[in-house]
């Protein structure tokens, strides 16, 4: 079957459309973290400066990011989350989480993140109305999207 020309309505596409090239989800790690500055960034997620410079800006113009000089000369920027970019912390929580579990060994893992109760954070999405965990044969999708099922474009689509 080809490719369709207009692909499915998803905010998950949307989103990665953002946030979805290389280095963007690293930056935001590095802010969230607290490193906030240019040479910060460069080194810690390995983005060349012009493909990093890219990355900031699209990330500042999106609200995901706000950037502050911190000197006038040599003008220099740092970099803060926003509310939108903070709310991205969790899926970069679950990401991270997912990549212990099935990338590393248990003993290879290069950080581990706490949480305010002292124990190590283990990050489980719930339910926001019963509290249950999430578990993909609990769910059933509704598509609201015109001329969509859950198995595709319908006929008059």
């Amino acid at each position: 079957m080809p490719a369709s020309k207009d692909p499915r309505p998803c905010s998950i596409a949307d989103a990665l459309a953002l946030v979805g090239e290389k280095y963007s989800l690293l930056v935001l790690r590095e802010v969230c973290l607290g490193n906030s500055r240019f040479d910060q960034l460069v080194r810690n997620t390995g983005a060349p400066r012009d493909i990093l410079a890219t990355r900031l800006r699209r990330l500042v113009d999106a609200g995901i990011l706000t950037k502050r000089a911190y000197s006038e000369r040599p003008q220099r920027f740092e970099y803060r989350p926003t509310r939108a970019g903070l709310e991205l912390e969790p899926v970069l929580m679950t990401l991270m989480a997912w990549g212990d579990r099935h990338l590393r060994d248990e003993e290879n893992r290069p950080m581990v993140i706490e949480h305010v109760c002292g124990n190590e954070l283990l990050p489980v999405v719930t339910c926001s109305a019963c509290g249950d965990q999430v578990r993909h044969e609990d769910l059933v999708a509704h598509p609201q999207a015109e001329g969509w099922t859950v198995a595709g474009p319908t006929a008059a689509a």
